[in-house]
């Protein structure tokens, strides 16, 4: 009687020795297979969770800020001796409205690049595992270099504000001026000093690319410069609807 001998089942090699080894997938932020830094879930997770609470910090701040307009625009009334009785001393601030236009869409298209390059490092991330496989070559590529062009646009948009502040200066709004002039300074103000701490990050990351950091610590930090990014431009909607109705 034949004998049949099973089958034999051919299984992936498992050493190093020998093989052809498929990719791993990942890249994600969920530590999946791919990922090279065993930790990259836990830096990411903890890196938007400080984002957070500096965006709630933020938030409070401009709060408070805009707690503190509302009462003075509503109750800066004095008593005048000469007419008996009491006299507004809230008055109407005339904006460099198309300027300030100008520089809203500045960061607007800002916004934009900076999501293209958030979208630019999560796609080299992904296929970071694949440059290690023999026989496949990535091109690398310049590419467009987004973060770059986002850095210009912040630093175009301060240059923008800073001309609005002369030309409210030079009309005679000074920030000691009474009210409601120096509110346009602060508000303004305290968003453009938020806004370049954001560029200061961004600079950060084109340094690390420049040096060749790795590239799960490059792509934590873009993650987070850009929601941080996304934030300062609703934000300056925020500001620049409140000083544009409010004065």
């Amino acid at each position: 009687m034949p004998v049949f001998s099973p089958p034999t089942v051919a299984r992936p090699h498992s050493g190093y020795g020998g093989g052809v080894h498929p990719p791993g997938l990942g890249g994600g932020d969920d530590n999946g297979p791919g990922d090279s830094s065993p930790d990259y879930g836990r830096r990411l997770h903890r890196a938007r969770l400080a984002l957070l609470l500096a965006l709630c910090s933020i938030s409070v701040l401009f709060v408070i800020l805009t707690a503190v307009f509302a009462y003075l625009r509503h109750g800066a009334f004095v008593f005048d001796m000469r007419a008996g009785s009491y006299i507004r001393q809230w008055v109407q601030v005339a904006l460099p409205i198309r300027l300030l236009l100008v520089n809203t869409g500045v960061l607007f298209l800002s916004s934009f690049t900076m999501e293209m390059s958030r979208r630019s490092s999560a796609r080299e991330l992904a296929l970071a595992p694949l440059r290690g496989i023999p026989g496949i070559k990535l091109d690398p590529g310049l590419g467009t270099p987004w973060l770059a062009i986002t850095v210009t646009l912040g630093l175009t948009f301060l240059a923008g504000q800073w001309i609005a502040w002369r030309w409210f200066s030079a009309r005679g709004f000074h920030i000691s001026t009474r009210t409601p002039t120096p509110f346009f300074y602060i508000l303004t103000g305290a968003h453009a000093v938020h806004l370049s701490a954001g560029i200061l990050v961004l600079l950060y990351a084109a340094f690390a690319a420049l040096l060749h950091k790795p590239i799960e610590h490059r792509r934590i930090v873009t993650e987070i410069a850009s929601w941080y990014w996304h934030f300062m431009g609703i934000l300056w909607i925020y500001v620049f609807g409140l000083i544009e109705f409010a004065m």
